[in-house]
């Protein structure tokens, strides 16, 4: 069985930042995520792309930024993130073949954790 990468979309939200601040952290966090061993490619979520209601700068989403993964590496990337991200709200959504979605919310690693068993359940169950 040939397995198919997946995408992520990772919403930071910090009401503490405003606009450009927010922008300017997934933007650092963009060249880290690449480097995450299984990430195929990333990139800010162009206005192209945006989920209704979004705000945007430049032409991408504001605080958001898209990965394409190998389901294999799925923990990977969410160890990364609660390394990276434990501390802050952040939203993720995982899109696969055929349109099927998962979104989640986390705040802080434990529900990070949660998330993580969530998104390798949903990739079991979706034959990823």
């Amino acid at each position: 069985m040939t397995t198919s990468n997946i995408e992520i979309i990772i919403s930071l939200e910090e009401p503490n930042l405003d606009e450009e601040e927010l922008q300017e952290e997934v933007e650092n966090l963009l060249p880290q995520i690449k480097e995450v061993d299984g990430v195929e490619d990333a990139g800010l979520v162009e206005v192209t792309e945006a989920p209704d209601g979004s705000k945007s700068i430049g032409g991408f989403v504001l605080g958001m930024l898209k990965t394409i993964i190998n389901p294999a590496s799925l923990q990977i990337l969410f160890f990364f993130l609660r390394e990276n991200m434990g501390n802050k709200k952040i939203k993720i959504e995982l899109k696969a073949r055929g349109g099927k979605t998962l979104k989640l919310e986390a705040h802080g690693e434990k529900e990070l954790e949660i998330a993580m068993q969530l998104a390798q359940e949903f990739i079991k169950n979706n034959g990823l």
